[in-house]
């Protein structure tokens, strides 16, 4: 393997260490945001989800990234952590 494409890959490796600490913090906020929920169709807030994506959106534009594949991350982010919330979610 070309030496250049490995170092590439080892400091993806580290960016995906970052990520993975990112999550995490981001999982504990879940919780947080969870733990005031009263009732199970409080998990999904769409007006929420709308203005994130289109947040999301407006800057990857502005910082020159592809606008179609941070929505497809942040998409997918958001529904991975309502699957989260409803596996977590106790009954008051």
């Amino acid at each position: 393997m070309n030496k250049e494409i490995k170092n590439i890959r080892v400091r993806l490796d580290q960016l995906d260490n970052k990520l993975l600490k990112i999550i995490k913090k981001r999982l504990y906020l879940v919780d947080k945001v969870l733990k005031n929920k009263e009732f199970k169709k409080d998990i999904i807030d769409k007006k929420r989800i709308n203005i994130i994506l289109r947040n999301i959106q407006k800057k990857s534009i502005k910082m020159n990234i592809d606008k179609k594949v941070t929505g497809r991350i942040w998409a997918s982010i958001i529904k991975a952590c309502i699957d989260y919330e409803f596996r977590k979610f106790k009954k008051k």
